[in-house]
């Protein structure tokens, strides 16, 4: 049974070290609108650089896999 003050003494060091994180990281003070118009600008963003670098012509390959078809 000397396993179990060793449980204790680990539950107890993982307690204080989770102590500062939050358990709901959503918490940002905003409202669910406010957060789905945040969420909605964000991959508008993301999308229009995605379609910028494809209009570069910054392919880089993907899909190629290695191998020829070619015989």
């Amino acid at each position: 049974m000397t396993r179990g003050s060793q449980r204790e003494r680990d539950r107890e060091r993982a307690q204080a070290r989770a102590g500062h994180k939050t358990k709901n990281p959503k918490d940002d003070g905003l409202t669910p609108e406010q957060r789905r118009e945040r969420d909605a600008k964000a991959l508008q963003e993301k999308a229009a650089r995605k379609a910028a670098q494809g209009a570069a012509g910054g392919n880089n390959g993907g899909g190629g896999g290695g191998r020829s078809t070619k015989k």
